[in-house]
């Protein structure tokens, strides 16, 4: 059966708010699993907790935090809304927000974790050639860690179209704006005769998550083959 104009408007803006949560999160992911790869600083364990809490602490909470934060009357939201007419409330800019958020944790482990598997001899051997600390980072570390980066962007991403509790909480549900996926299997349960739909877009949902995570095993393997053999 194919899908409603409502049930694609809630396909489309999930696979536009998980694509640009993953865009502006890859560099910031980058940066922070290299800070806790590379360096040691005091509070570092701190910023290790503060980033993976998000996995542990309800996702109702996080989206209530981004709504005092983000909020128009967030210290932040104000800010930002008064200076640069970015607005994240009710939007969806902050359905974004919030799934890049939930999905950073996975983004920055996947990323650390190739970082720490690298041979820090390569990098010591291109550093006493006389390469600069950023030109060894973008010509050795960074296409070794590229299975790394891959695989933590496609589980960010489908973490992102998963995610309900933040999203409702902070931008709430209203179609075509900031209902997603997940908040749109949600209305179609609480509503009568909405099983069929709920169970359609349950079925999609299953189908892209697993796409996802089957695609972000293959590209790793594919793609440390290809660096393997180069090196």
């Amino acid at each position: 059966m194919a899908l409603t104009p409502e049930e694609l408007t809630a396909m489309q803006l999930s696979l536009k708010v998980a694509a640009t949560a993953v865009a502006f999160s890859l560099p910031f992911g980058i940066a922070v699993a290299w800070l806790l790869s590379r360096r040691d600083f005091w509070g570092k364990s701190l910023l290790n907790g503060l980033v993976h809490l998000p996995l542990i602490m309800p996702p109702v909470v996080t989206g209530y935090l981004l709504l005092l934060t983000f909020g128009r009357r967030g210290a932040v939201g104000a800010f930002l809304e008064e200076w640069f007419g970015l607005v994240f409330s009710f939007r969806w800019t902050g359905a974004a927000l919030a799934a890049a958020v939930m999905g950073f944790p996975l983004l920055v482990r996947s990323i650390r974790l190739s970082l720490d598997a690298v041979d820090r001899r390569l990098e010591t051997a291109a550093s006493t050639l006389g390469a600069a600390p950023a030109w060894v980072f973008a010509t050795v570390t960074l296409p070794l860690i590229l299975p790394g980066i891959a695989a933590g962007a496609v589980l960010a991403f489908a973490k992102a179209m998963g995610e309900f509790g933040a999203t409702i909480t902070f931008v709430s549900n209203i179609p075509g704006e900031t209902q997603t996926l997940a908040s749109a299997i949600y209305t179609y349960t609480q509503v009568p005769g909405g099983d069929v739909a709920a169970m359609r877009l349950t079925l999609i949902s299953i189908a892209v998550s697993l796409a996802a995570l089957v695609g972000s095993e293959v590209l790793s393997r594919r793609m440390a083959a290809r660096i393997g053999a180069a090196v």
